[in-house]
């Protein structure tokens, strides 16, 4: 399993191009798969349906599958933040690729998407040139980057050669976590 984050302020395009990255892998025969850093008040469940008065009722964990998905939803009994890693675990091992969105402070390899605020908002710093585990640039704007740098630059619509060079590093993305220490 390889896997790359992608981090940046929030409207900076990250979700689109995760969006955009997953069919350019799978044209390449790569399963993929998500984590995503969620508000802590997210649902996927709605009042009504059978799951949702299962974890009403009480229950920890609800399970509901079909010979299409598989939904796990799990209750916290209190608020309890989980790293990047417990959710990585958390997926199928035989995965391709894992795509991480945001987890901006994680241990992870990841592409800073950066865009040049809007006129009249407040400068964005860029992590690159203080975050050793940002690894490309992906933006609209490569001439106004804040800082120089030696890191590879994309253009942020530029998929094709974003998923390319993943392709082509994959061995700098091998996933290895020591649970030990």
């Amino acid at each position: 399993m390889k896997v790359i984050g992608f981090a940046g302020f929030s409207g900076a395009g990250k979700t689109t191009l995760v969006e955009r990255l997953i069919p350019v892998l799978g044209l390449h025969g790569q399963r993929v798969s998500v984590v995503k850093h969620a508000h802590h008040k997210f649902d996927i469940d709605h009042p009504g349906k059978d799951t949702y008065r299962h974890r009403e009722a009480g229950a920890f964990e609800v399970v509901v599958a079909s010979d299409k998905r598989l939904a796990l939803i799990r209750e916290f009994e209190r608020p309890t933040q989980l790293g990047v890693h417990e959710l990585i675990a958390e997926l199928d091992a035989s995965v391709d690729w894992v795509l991480v969105e945001g987890f901006k402070h994680s241990d992870l390899r990841k592409i800073e998407v950066w865009r040049e605020p809007a006129q009249g908002q407040a400068p964005r710093p860029a992590r690159y040139a203080e975050d050793e585990f940002i690894v490309a640039i992906a933006t609209d704007t490569p001439e106004h980057l804040p800082a120089a740098t030696a890191l590879p630059v994309f253009d942020l619509n530029d998929v094709d050669g974003i998923g390319t060079w993943l392709l082509q590093n994959a061995s700098r993305f091998e996933y290895k976590v020591d649970r030990h220490g």
